[in-house]
């Protein structure tokens, strides 16, 4: 009703002219001024506003992860080539968590990097400085 006010005062004053011609009364012009909502189609107008405004936001939410996880799949294939460079993002991911003072930090390392020290330790200590790689520092 209020988003098709103008038509609804054209047919409403088309309708009251038809039935006042004959009575020798010329309408001009209606227009409604107020309109009063029952309290329950209130609430159901409020409930479905609501759950618009919950599906614009979660449309919202969807397209921002999606966007995000562009980003993220492009800087991966950014760093992915470089070992080097995977390796000072760790870093400065490592930088950026002890800035926190938390106690505990847990940071995932890949297997080729670790590979060869958990190598070593399988073989219990044998054979850790004949294969060439340094042992992986870590971090308490």
């Amino acid at each position: 009703m209020l988003a098709h006010r103008e038509d609804l005062n054209d047919r409403l004053g088309r309708r009251i002219a038809e039935q006042t011609t004959d009575w020798g009364v010329e309408v001009r012009l209606v227009e409604i001024k107020d309109v009063e909502i029952p309290e329950a189609m209130q609430r159901a107008m409020a409930k479905e506003a609501e759950a618009e405004r919950e599906r614009r936001a979660k449309i919202i939410n969807a397209r921002g992860e999606l966007q995000a996880s562009a980003e993220l799949r492009q800087a991966a294939d950014t760093l992915s080539p470089n070992p080097a460079s995977l390796q000072l993002r760790y870093l400065q991911t490592l930088l950026e968590l002890g800035a926190d003072q938390n106690s505990t930090v847990v940071f995932p390392l890949p297997l080729d990097i670790v590979g060869p020290f958990l190598n070593s330790l399988s073989r219990g200590g044998a054979g850790a400085a004949t294969n060439g790689s340094a042992p992986v520092p870590v971090v308490p």
